[in-house]
């Protein structure tokens, strides 16, 4: 293993550490909101204060990155996570904890991760060859789903033994041992800020820089536009009314537990998958073609499942491509992009990946309760047509819109792969 490369799995392994304690709170402080309020718009809530001020920060958070050491930002953005959860662990200690409390918490965090996120990003890729992005982007995934994994499972042990304290004080040391070897550790040469301080005088000019350069790179552009797409309908079906819908045709918690869980050996797995992989000749590929191959076994599968055996299955097989998407993207976007420019693109992504949140949210429960559930319900040709296809019952509004995400999403794909591959040969005859 190159040296560089074996400095990033130090900085990835900490950073995964400090991933799953930050995870392990945020969940841990969803039961404490839900179990004070009872309501379970108290915790949307809490997704939306976080939520909102990363979006609106994310706009013009790049030209900070671009304009300052990376190694800086991150320790500074986690800085504040750390200081809102030692306020978060006092506030409890002294038994004044309150529900308003962790809403500002969460709205400060937001703001900090739309610096850490670009920032990090630009880091790793300044860690690692060209040659070991598709490594690196697999490692990502890994970590990821597994955090997704053990973070609810870890929390709820500890919780139930220790406490909402405990929670809070493994997060705290998860970012200690993160922080420290970063530190100590982590060495990269950057460019003089001196150079750089033109980049900083207007936040707006920067702003602007960044999306001018965008619509000239036609390639990278889609591919933000493509993968937008496909987040926005995985959060009006996959990402949102998934619980709800096999519950629904279930009744039971445990066969959601295990499809969830399933979803994360699918990614991990994946992420293994990616990290023996070389880069790719063609990018357009791995996106469009992963993204087709996951809504068809996901969004479809899952639609016409009845059995917590098709679900499972299902479950499984969708994740996998979704790390060889991510390094699609990934490859394209350190490959493409001037190392001065990357933390303004990185901060365009995360936009346009994470602004279909609360659309997502927002429109998936309100049609699923409002539609496709009571349409279900009814009577006539088409309702008859539809029950062929995905049952009837409660639950049923939801598997139609499973339907309709997934074949929309598939099209989406299909033609995106043809337009992207387009895209990259007309670029690549260029160079």
């Amino acid at each position: 293993m190159q040296k560089s490369f074996r400095v990033y799995v130090i900085f990835w392994l900490t950073q995964t550490l400090s991933q799953l304690g930050s995870a392990m709170t945020a969940y841990a402080l969803v039961l404490w909101v839900y179990a004070q309020t009872g309501r379970a718009f108290s915790v949307s809530l809490l997704t939306l204060c976080s939520s909102v001020p990363y979006l609106v920060t994310s706009v013009f958070s790049g030209n900070f990155v671009d304009s300052h050491y990376k190694k800086n930002i991150i320790l500074a953005a986690d800085g504040i996570a750390f200081l809102c959860t030692l306020f978060i662990f006092a506030m409890h200690t002294a038994n004044a904890l309150a529900v308003w409390m962790i809403y500002g918490v969460n709205i400060l965090i937001g703001f900090a991760n739309a610096y850490q996120g670009p920032a990090s990003s630009v880091l790793s890729g300044m860690l690692v060859d060209e040659d070991k992005i598709t490594k690196m982007s697999g490692l990502q995934s890994v970590s990821g789903s597994a955090v997704g994994i053990f973070a609810p499972v870890v929390a709820s042990f500890v919780l139930s033994i220790f406490g909402l304290s405990m929670v809070l004080l493994i997060d705290g040391i998860a970012f200690v041992l993160a922080a420290f070897v970063l530190l100590v550790f982590v060495r990269v040469k950057e460019e003089s800020l001196a150079k750089r301080e033109r980049g900083i005088r207007n936040v707006f000019e920067g702003v602007k820089e960044g999306y001018v350069y965008l619509k000239g790179a036609k390639t990278l552009l889609f591919a933000f536009l493509i993968v937008g797409l496909m987040n926005l309908l995985t959060k009006i079906s996959f990402e949102n009314i998934l619980s709800p819908m096999i519950l629904s045709r279930s009744g039971s918690q445990e066969v959601l537990g295990i499809v969830t869980g399933l979803m994360g050996v699918g990614g991990v797995r994946g992420g293994f998958v990616t990290t023996l992989l070389k880069e790719p000749k063609s990018c357009a590929g791995r996106i469009c073609l992963g993204g087709l191959l996951s809504f068809l076994t996901g969004d479809l599968l899952l639609d016409f499942g009845r059995n917590v055996a098709v679900w499972g299955i299902s479950a499984v097989i969708s994740c996998l491509p979704l790390p060889l998407l991510d390094s699609g993207l990934n490859v394209l976007l350190y490959t493409k992009t001037p190392k001065e420019m990357q933390g303004r693109v990185f901060a365009v992504r995360n936009l346009v990946k994470d602004g279909s949140i609360p659309i997502g949210l927002l429109c998936g429960g309100l049609m699923a309760d409002n539609v496709f559930e009571p349409m279900m319900q009814g009577n006539g040709a088409f309702v008859s047509f539809l029950q062929r296809l995905v049952g009837s019952g409660a639950g049923s509004g939801m598997a139609v819109m499973f339907l309709l995400t997934g074949t929309i999403g598939i099209l989406s794909c299909g033609i995106g792969y043809f337009v992207m591959n387009k895209l990259e040969k007309k670029e690549n005859s260029r160079l």
